[in-house]
């Protein structure tokens, strides 16, 4: 239900956002010009409906007062195509930022907002782009307060590409550090895996299910604070399986800790259509790109707690311990298979799925 709640609070804010009346239909190398025709495009766009106290200065950058310790992070946007089920590049760049902060163990609070953009975009899709951003920045609870928008030549760039860099305050509580993963320590993934890979997969192959698969790109920090207000030092780590999927984060953290990880491929949660979609496609769960789920690394003694409350969130009830930290093997990840088998799982070699991400 609370799914549904939530799409239906992203139309209503699309209907309470109509496109204003612009004078080009597209976007032109005009309005990368910093001229007016730029102005006109910002105060229309960007100023008008992401307005705050920081970004109605208009300034070269914001002045914020931040006090404490705070992570910091970037990350740049590129997505074919920039629509897809489920989102599109706008939410992706904000809910991207925002876990990344919150894989820091951080309350995220500022974003900035940066736009390549090929000229040749329709006004409309830039708008649909801009309220998709405005709803993502809502639910995050967090503020665009600085950005830069850029027009280059036709056939020079993707539509568009984001950059979005966020900074947040360490919940008092945290203590991430790949440093402190040690023997014994479970190993929970949030939900199931490889939606948001094979949701933009299934649309370029053209695949047709009894469903829509939709990605899963969401905010993930509200139940982030939360864990971390419960189970604070005791969750050692914690990792966004993005690019590369859950497969290259193991295999990273084993190289980094010198340790071994054990995984259980029956343990291991993925949406029956994907799973599906997935033996289409040749492809393996394992490595396919993930926008709304987190890895956790957390004490044994708390692993079972840790789950059940990780259950008790809508996009948690997926949840499931899916291996451990081991002394065998070290630097290695080993999946046991369904029928008992085991194999050494390497990091991803080449591009599995180009520009998801």
């Amino acid at each position: 239900m609370e799914l549904f709640a939530q799409q239906e609070k992203k139309i209503k804010m699309q209907l309470q956002c109509p496109m204003p009346k612009l004078d080009f239909d597209i976007i032109t190398l005009g309005h990368g010009s910093g001229g007016l025709l730029t102005n006109r495009l910002l105060d229309c766009g960007v100023f008008d409906l992401l307005k705050n106290d920081f970004l109605d200065k208009r300034h070269d950058g914001a002045v914020l007062d931040l006090s404490g310790k705070m992570a910091f992070t970037t990350d740049s946007f590129v997505v074919s195509p920039i629509f897809f089920p489920g989102g599109n590049i706008g939410e992706l760049a904000v809910n991207g930022t925002v876990n990344d902060l919150a894989m820091c163990g951080a309350v995220p609070q500022y974003l900035s907002l940066s736009f390549i953009i090929e000229e040749g975009l329709s006004m409309q899709e830039f708008w649909e782009i801009l309220v998709s951003i405005k709803f993502a920045c809502h639910e995050a609870g967090v503020q665009i307060v600085t950005g830069d928008t850029k027009v280059v030549e036709r056939g020079k760039g993707d539509k568009i590409f984001i950059n979005t860099t966020g900074v947040g305050r360490v919940h008092p509580q945290a203590e991430i550090d790949v440093a402190r993963v040690g023997l014994g320590d479970k190993i929970i993934v949030s939900g199931n895996l490889a939606t948001h890979g094979i949701a933009i997969m299934s649309l370029r192959e053209g695949l047709e299910f009894e469903t829509t698969i939709e990605s899963d790109t969401r905010s993930l920090n509200h139940i982030v604070r939360d864990m971390l207000d419960d189970f604070g030092m005791e969750i050692h780590l914690l990792r966004d399986p993005t690019r590369g999927g859950v497969a290259t984060v193991l295999t990273e953290i084993a190289r980094d800790t010198g340790l071994g990880i054990n995984v259980l491929q029956k343990s291991i949660p993925v949406d029956e259509q994907v799973d599906g979609a997935c033996e289409m496609l040749g492809l393996d769960p394992l490595y396919v790109a993930n926008e709304g789920i987190f890895i956790a690394i957390v004490a044994a003694d708390v692993a079972n707690a840790f789950l059940e409350k990780l259950k008790s969130f809508e996009h948690g009830r997926q949840a499931a311990i899916i291996g451990e930290v081991v002394a065998e093997h070290p630097g290695q990840v080993v999946l046991t298979s369904r029928i008992g088998g085991r194999r050494v799982v390497n990091m991803l070699a080449g591009e599995q799925l180009p520009r998801i991400c």
